[in-house]
């Protein structure tokens, strides 16, 4: 049987080959309604399968857009991800996702192959972006957001949440409770102090704690941000001496662990402990006690992050006005001592 060719199409809708790959690749010229459904009927009719191949070697682009994040098996990335990708599907595109695992020579890799495939564009959330990784972006003159973190390295546009006023909020709502201090669970000693969310969830509760005249001496503990390493440095730390009456984790997978830990020890949250996160995963709705937390709209994150990646335009104007901020608000549950 031959192929089917977009000439085949173009002569049942009775249209031009040009319509038809409008239809099919929707732009970049609108299509009036009648002659789309024609359109998308021969297409159906014949059987007729776009060359993705070809078509990618005509433009240089393919239909693909790159999304690097630290690691999808974390809840929060994951359901990034799944976000990114709704959104793309929206636009006509699909997305290759890379882990980098927190490692800047993953993250090159995953640069270097997604690039060399021709992507449309790449949507990277950098934990720590290297001078390599920003050179090759350079090299490639590649359409790249930065979501979620926004590193110094490099000056490209940027999708992100107010981190530093949303920890603000979680952390004077558990003084506001009359806890005497709130002890903070940040990241590493490695983690970078520029355009890093874990960093400034630290600098917001600095802020609050502060504002409401309480020393921060001593009271930050470091943790990586999953559940698995958060549990350990709780076993620890509330078995100690100087166990805190509130602790505000910079994620919500590291309070899953401190919850974990605290139920081990026959800690009551929120008797004995006030918890709060960051992030607002669907699980912190699940715990045991429900998480307070702190959210962003995930969805319209994604979304503008793939309408700007998809953007020509979106290398004008200044670095600021090149970031999209959204704001953060404060989900209260249980875990904070609310009924």
């Amino acid at each position: 049987m031959a192929k089917v060719t977009r000439d085949d199409v173009a002569r049942l809708a009775g249209t031009s080959t040009a319509v038809v790959s409008y239809v099919i690749n929707n732009g970049p010229r609108p299509v009036a309604p009648a002659t789309r459904e024609r359109v998308l009927a021969a297409i159906k009719e014949l059987g007729y399968r776009p060359d993705r191949v070809a078509q990618a070697m005509a433009s240089r682009r393919t239909d693909l857009i790159g999304l690097i994040v630290p690691d999808a098996r974390q809840p929060f990335f994951g359901e990034m991800a799944h976000a990114v990708e709704q959104a793309a599907a929206e636009r006509g595109k699909m997305v290759l996702v890379g882990n980098s695992d927190y490692v800047g020579e993953r993250e090159v890799h995953y640069l270097r192959a997604f690039l060399g495939m021709r992507v449309s564009g790449l949507i990277l959330v950098s934990h720590a972006l290297n001078d390599l990784a920003a050179a090759e972006i350079e090299a490639w003159d590649a359409r790249v957001v930065l979501l979620h973190e926004r590193p110094e390295a490099i000056d490209e546009a940027g999708v992100v949440t107010d981190d530093i006023g949303g920890a603000q909020l979680a952390t004077s709502h558990l003084l506001e409770h009359g806890y005497e201090y709130v002890a903070c669970l940040g990241g590493v000693a490695e983690t970078p102090t520029v355009g890093d969310p874990v960093s400034d969830h630290v600098e917001g509760w600095r802020r609050a704690m502060h504002e409401a005249g309480k020393s921060t001496e001593g009271r930050l503990f470091e943790a990586l941000y999953n559940r698995y390493d958060a549990y350990q440095v709780g076993l620890k730390l509330l078995a100690g001496p100087n166990r805190p009456p509130a602790i505000f984790c910079s994620t919500d997978d590291q309070a899953v662990g401190i919850m974990r830990a605290a139920r081990e020890l026959r800690i009551d949250v929120p008797g004995d402990l006030a918890v709060a996160g960051f992030d607002d995963i669907k699980e912190a709705a699940l715990t045991d006690p429900p998480m307070t937390t702190v959210a962003s709209d995930r969805s319209a994150m994604a979304r503008a992050a793939v309408d700007l990646v998809l953007d020509d335009g979106q290398r004008i104007g200044s670095r600021r006005e090149r970031l999209k901020l959204f704001p953060s608000r404060l989900v209260v549950r249980r875990s904070c001592g609310c009924d």
